[in-house]
């Protein structure tokens, strides 16, 4: 989608929209009733199949002074629904959006279409305490014109069958050679005793990102898609440490170590696989073990999951990708929210709904009633399960910040490898690699980035499966700096060096 027609669209659609807003520009705080509830039209993601009840929402109102009119629209049609939106000038004040749309938006924000809102967030004690680290990676040109729903920065590690390892004999691995072993190990060595050849080690799927690549290119020093070298900043697969991964992933390949198949093999087949004892490895987010041990235990009662983060390439060092922060962002448009006293009335809201006591009933839901306190941390309820799903869980998608900035409790879970996997998620705040191209921007990106992506992810997964070699690969890197990859590295770094 290329958002210029868009945005020339929006022009004529909504001319009037846009004179109504300026003609409000020099609007007052008389013009706001600060006292009644004020009523704030969103748009917001839902996740669920049912939009919730009124039970939950009406006690946010009531703790903010607020009436909110929510436009629930499912996560499969959000951006179509946006983008048609902004293009009829008929946004509301309030416009969540992921990260790739927001890069989509941001010739519009540029366009002085939406709300900078950077100088107003000390003037709120919770909003205020929103992470530095991440409003930067939200803004554009240096400015902040969004909050943002926070996230974990890294939740990446691996989850393995402790009881295989032991069995084994097999310590966890702390470096590349380790883990090498245990997937040859969980291959080649019975590790489930029952005398057949019927175990792989590694179990992976179509998902360069979220699959096993990303993780294991991170413990091998690969920059997180962009990285600087004599000054420049390249792609991320043009260092050394990306063809050390191709490498050592055509290796575990090569040697049957993991699913032959893996670059057609979708999330389920992939977990599965590892649920149902064929394979003994599982590289991702360590999140996902408490869903996987309570799949796999209906399988197999005795099994044995752990998890672990740390893992050193060979530069004796470790290091783990991060995201930017945030799961998405909200942002205010100027052709809605008309005036300086009425964004402040609506930024008043969002810093009422970071307090403790609201994010808890907005994240948690109602004490006794959908969750019980255990160890300082909150733990649904499981007979109340229906009650939680209709009535708080489609709420979360309005989560601003996270639980260090809102002071809301996190996750209690019954499940103590789960527990440590949240540890780790935090240690991995110590490693992270972060990618330097996040807020820069590339029209030529933008426009090709789908095509550029295609082939490199095209020659990864020929290189792994042993159909190309090097210098086919390189060939590759050539053809995607022909088909405007060079543009690109050249308006990344000419943004890069206009901000430093």
């Amino acid at each position: 989608m290329k958002f210029k027609k868009f945005i020339s669209l929006s022009c004529v659609l909504s001319l009037g929209v846009v004179m109504a807003a300026c003609s409000n520009e020099s609007a007052t705080n008389e013009d706001i009733d600060l006292d009644g509830p004020y009523k704030i039209e969103m748009m917001a993601n839902l996740h669920t199949p049912e939009t919730p009840s009124d039970k939950i929402l009406n006690m946010i109102e009531e703790k903010t002074n607020t009436e909110l009119d929510i436009q629930w629209v499912p996560d499969s049609t959000y951006e179509d629904r946006l983008n048609t939106a902004f293009a009829t000038g008929s946004l509301p004040q309030a416009v969540p959006m992921g990260f790739d749309m927001y890069t989509k938006f941001k010739d519009a924000i540029r366009d002085d279409q939406f709300w900078e809102i950077g100088p107003y967030l000390d003037e709120y004690e919770n909003l205020s305490k929103l992470k530095d680290d991440v409003l930067k990676n939200t803004m554009v040109d240096g400015k902040v014109y969004a909050l943002y729903q926070g996230r974990p920065l890294s939740r990446q590690g691996y989850i393995y069958r402790k009881d295989w390892a032991d069995n084994l004999g097999i310590e966890k691995p702390t470096n590349t050679e380790e883990f090498y072993e245990m997937v040859r190990a969980f291959t080649e060595d019975d590790p489930d005793g029952n005398g057949k050849d019927d175990t792989i080690g590694l179990t992976d799927r179509s998902d360069l990102v979220y699959g096993s690549f990303k993780t294991i290119a991170s413990w091998f020093g690969t920059p997180n898609e962009w990285g600087e070298k004599d000054g420049e900043l390249l792609p991320e697969f043009m260092f050394d440490e990306y063809m050390d991964t191709l490498d050592y992933m055509k290796e575990i390949h090569s040697n049957g170590y993991m699913n032959q198949d893996f670059p057609v093999t979708s999330k389920p087949d992939q977990q599965d696989m590892f649920k149902n004892g064929t394979a003994g490895v599982y590289v991702g987010s360590m999140a996902d073990v408490i869903s996987l041990y309570n799949d796999a235990i209906e399988l197999n009662p005795d099994l044995e999951y752990d998890v672990h983060n740390y893992v050193e390439g060979p530069n004796g060092e470790f290091g783990v990708w991060a995201i930017p922060g945030f799961g998405s962002i909200t942002l205010f448009p100027k052709s809605s929210v008309k005036s300086e006293a009425e964004l402040k009335r609506i930024l008043e809201f969002y810093d009422k709904l970071m307090d403790t006591e609201v994010m808890n009933l907005l994240v948690w839901g109602i004490e006794g009633e959908h969750y019980e306190i255990i160890d300082g941390r909150a733990a649904n309820i499981p007979e109340n399960q229906s009650a939680i799903d209709n009535e708080v869980r489609p709420l979360l998608s309005l989560e601003i910040g996270e639980p260090e900035t809102s002071g809301r409790f996190e996750g209690y879970s019954h499940y103590d490898v789960k527990t440590k996997a949240d540890e780790l998620v935090k240690d991995n705040e110590n490693y992270l690699i972060h990618n330097p191209a996040i807020t820069l921007d590339s029209e030529t990106y933008i426009r090709s980035s789908e095509t550029l992506q295609q082939i490199i992810t095209d020659a990864t997964y020929k290189y792994i499966l042993g159909q190309i070699d090097k210098d086919g690969f390189w060939q590759a890197v050539e053809n995607w700096k022909n088909q405007g990859g060079s543009d690109v590295i050249a308006e990344f770094n000419a943004h890069y060096q206009e901000i430093q």
